[in-house]
């Protein structure tokens, strides 16, 4: 490989090497042998379940860890309400759902789940998908058509920028969270049938989207807005109903999407606005139609989950509390967090090998953290991903603190 390994990322193996479309890239397989230290920090094996503290394979051997790796953000994956009623459903509607929801699929516990999901955010109805990033592609490319246009902020999740791919439509792309550069793409864009597609909450930045601003400027041109609120469902807002709650505008936008990964704490996602609209993408969104329903152990669970969730505003108020705490302390000790407000927070080391290295240095010392690399972050904001939960105790917190300090803070001197 001519080029320094530490200066190649992802992008740079797209293309095909050989005459066999089957085969890796040479250069990506001598790439991963060259950088397989590195390599390592990812797809860690779980020994336990995901709480605030937890056991992973680490070198071969089981390590514990502090977890801040997690989505499990109420701690309501190993709630032993939810794990009873997956049981539960175990014993009465078996393993898998063994067909698609439209043919063979769906059972009462899904049709259930619907109806809670629409009347938790206040919506006709509901759907489900398997796949939180399914479920973002499908009902993106179900909705639009060759002649619209998807203006996306540059920061938008793979899913949703794959779904317009997927609908062939037009895309366009404005600066994060940038009212004024909305206000350029919908001009450039003019005379057509424009989506502008926002997150709640941003998964890498760890910031909220603007809003209300965004609302304005969309609704300035006759556009209508598309919300994600994965990482904030369930976490954000007086009742839980996310971020478009918090900012008081959650009436102005026509569908939800969310997903039962983050907060929730099982996998799968849903969408939720008018029976019509639903009615539609249940026959135009292909990963509901042509993939197998969510496994009804699962659906029991979440229902399970989301009644605790709403249930239980504590639960809020110990995530939001801890978040602030560690925001703080993280301040104070002089590390990057980016434009983060919300328990998703960057650790900025801006360095690709430095990260590498400082990343085993921290899972040595019992910290979990990941690794986020160019291209899901620019090339200067390669860092770490920090995910603070309500279940995480001031120990826990105190104690990841004076880890990264002794591990980070030195680096981030001796680099300056």
């Amino acid at each position: 490989m001519s080029e320094d390994p530490a200066k190649l990322s992802l992008s740079n193996f797209l293309a095909g090497e050989t005459n066999d479309p089957l085969e890796a890239p040479p250069s990506f397989t001598n790439w991963m042998r060259v950088g397989a230290w590195a390599v390592k920090l990812y797809e860690p094996e779980l020994l336990a379940t995901a709480d605030a503290r937890t056991t992973i394979s680490y070198g071969g051997q089981p390590k514990s860890v502090i977890n801040l790796c997690s989505y499990n953000y109420l701690g309501l994956a190993n709630h032993p309400e939810v794990i009873a009623a997956a049981h539960q459903a175990l014993r009465t509607h078996g393993l898998g759902a063994c067909g698609s929801p439209m043919l063979s699929g769906m059972t009462d516990l899904h049709r259930e789940l619907e109806r809670r999901v629409a009347q938790f955010l206040q919506r006709e109805d509901a759907m489900i998908f398997n796949s939180g990033f399914g479920g973002a592609l499908g009902t993106i490319s179900g909705l639009l058509r060759k002649t619209d246009v998807a203006i996306l902020d540059n920061r938008s999740h793979l899913s949703l920028r794959d779904g317009a791919i997927l609908s062939r439509c037009r895309t366009e792309k404005f600066e994060h969270n940038d009212s004024g550069s909305l206000d350029a793409a919908l001009a450039r864009q003019k005379g057509r049938r424009q989506l502008v597609i926002v997150e709640g909450i941003y998964s890498m930045d760890g910031d909220f989207g603007n809003l209300p601003e965004l609302l304005a400027v969309a609704d300035s041109h006759g556009a209508k807005v598309f919300i994600d609120e994965a990482h904030s469902m369930l976490a954000c807002g007086p009742t839980g109903r996310g971020a478009a709650e918090k900012f008081g505008v959650q009436d102005r936008f026509p569908l939800v999407y969310g997903t039962f990964s983050k907060a929730i704490g099982a996998l799968g996602g849903f969408v939720a606005g008018s029976k019509e609209t639903l009615q539609y993408l249940r026959f135009y969104a292909h990963p509901y139609v042509y993939s197998c329903a969510l496994p009804p152990v699962v659906v029991a669970a979440i229902l399970k989950a989301l009644e605790i969730g709403t249930g239980q505003p504590e639960l809020r108020t110990q995530l939001w509390d801890n978040a602030d705490y560690f925001h703080a302390q993280l301040r104070g000790l002089g590390i990057d967090t980016g434009a983060s407000t919300t328990y998703i927070m960057p650790i900025v080391i801006g360095d690709r090998e430095r990260m590498y290295r400082l990343g085993h240095q921290l899972r040595r010392r019992g910290l979990w953290v990941a690794p986020v690399d160019y291209p899901a972050v620019p090339q200067d904001r390669i860092c770490f991903r920090a995910c603070v939960t309500a279940k995480h105790t001031r120990a826990d917190l105190d104690e990841a603190l004076n880890i990264l300090e002794d591990t980070l803070a030195p680096a981030a001197l001796q680099h300056a």
